[in-house]
């Protein structure tokens, strides 16, 4: 087997209809961007490895891809678009005290411990709103996701919101160590629940603080849910939390898409540098995230810029996936036209092949060496709307049989 012909393990190759969707997606999101304010950028693939340290919160070194230069810095792909985001806002709006709003569209790169058919390099497209810390910021970029996802074709699907600060709260208030609480964030993560008692039965914990914990799973669903959640604690931290999540779907109210979004407050995040909301795009048919997100306050700090920060990411592959399993394809453009010549008639043909560029037309050209059975195939694989042949005596349209009928140049 000659292995030139195939791909390494987590990454493929992407072509033709497939690849055509693809960009229709993507252009139907940046659009939906362009009209939220977002100003575009782009940012290297590789930056220093302290770019996604420990210290960050972001992807486990592990899990990164490494490589050094000539002057022997460590360097990685990136595995994530918030952190680059976040230092070029720090670097080139430094002084800017009005929020912005940055979006991107990029690829990331990510070798995960466990493969399990995830792919290694993905497509994410997003946005980030630096410099607003209200609840109102919060209920735009959640707005402005939901927009995304319908305007690239998805009807499908919901939006589960959580707030890291009622977990945080909580572990707070019971002085969890930090090794117990990355224990419990994993147990609740994974919806544990004889895990979490297990853990949190061996704490020495006041009985209404141990009973929220055991709770805390169970806590996703409705807007109902937040209800449920504030009558479980008195710790203020954690009832801040539940106040903001109260506004934040009081708002998305005011937009009409109030009926995407449910509650999660048990979801708390692969990235420990969401300090607000924290939120997933899913679908039923999915059995991963399509969309990511949350608020981030402390993290533009680390690149000198302090100010308030939300994001999100949405994964192109995962929601082209969703798309094709909800069986919801987006149209492909075509070709309009193949046009074939005879040797002896190539520069009229060259003429008509420009003339009609110029007037808008998409146009293959193709000196003839086949049967026209054979081109109306390849126009059929190829998205090519009509084959035209240009002879001695004019241009003729190729019949689905192979018969020509005279065809008129339009005008």
């Amino acid at each position: 087997m000659n292995e030139l012909f195939h791909t390494p393990e987590g990454v493929r190759d992407i072509y033709n209809a497939e690849f055509a969707r693809k960009l229709q997606a993507e252009g139907r999101i940046r659009e939906v961007l362009r009209r939220y304010g977002c100003s575009e950028l782009t940012t290297p693939s590789f930056e220093f490895f302290d770019m996604f340290s420990q210290e960050r919160g972001s992807v486990a070194s592990r899990e990164l891809y490494k490589f050094f230069d000539r002057e022997g810095n460590t360097l990685v792909l990136r595995p994530d678009m918030t952190p680059p985001v976040a230092r070029c806002a720090a670097k080139y709006y430094t002084d800017e005290t009005v929020p912005i709003r940055l979006s991107y569209l990029a690829n990331t790169f990510i070798n995960p411990v466990s493969y399990q058919g995830r792919l290694r390099e993905s497509t994410v497209q997003g946005a980030e709103f630096i410099g607003d810390g209200t609840v109102n910021a919060d209920a735009e970029l959640l707005a402005l996701t939901i927009e995304c996802l319908l305007a690239a074709g998805l009807t499908d699907f919901q939006v589960d919101v959580g707030q890291v600060d009622f977990f945080g709260g909580l572990v707070e208030e019971a002085g969890l160590s930090p090794e117990t609480e990355q224990q419990l964030r994993s147990l609740i993560e994974e919806k544990n629940f004889f895990g979490v008692e297990e853990l949190m039965e061996g704490q020495s914990l006041a009985p209404e603080l141990l009973e929220t914990f055991l709770k805390l799973p169970e806590l996703f669903g409705p807007h109902e849910v937040l209800e449920a959640a504030g009558s479980m604690t008195g710790n203020r931290r954690a009832l801040a939390a539940v106040r903001r999540l109260e506004d934040l779907y009081r708002i998305l109210g005011y937009y009409g898409l109030s009926d995407y979004v449910s509650f999660d407050l048990g979801m708390l995040g692969k990235y420990r540098y969401y300090t607000g909301i924290i939120f997933r795009g899913v679908t039923f048919v999915m059995g991963e995230p399509i969309v990511s997100g949350g608020r981030y306050d402390s993290l533009m700090r680390q690149f000198g810029k302090d100010a308030p920060a939300v994001g999100f990411s949405i994964s192109i592959d995962g929601l082209m996936s969703a798309l094709s399993r909800q069986k919801l394809e987006l149209p492909v453009p075509e070709t309009d036209h193949l046009l074939l010549y005879e040797k002896q008639e190539e520069q009229q043909a060259v003429s008509l092949a420009a003339s009609l560029r110029k007037a808008g037309r998409t146009l293959i050209l193709l000196e003839r060496e086949k049967t026209p059975e054979e081109y109306l195939a390849y126009a059929g694989r190829s998205q090519i709307r009509e084959v035209l042949l240009y002879k001695e005596d004019g241009i003729y349209s190729v019949g689905p049989d192979g018969s020509l009928t005279v065809w008129e140049v339009p005008v």
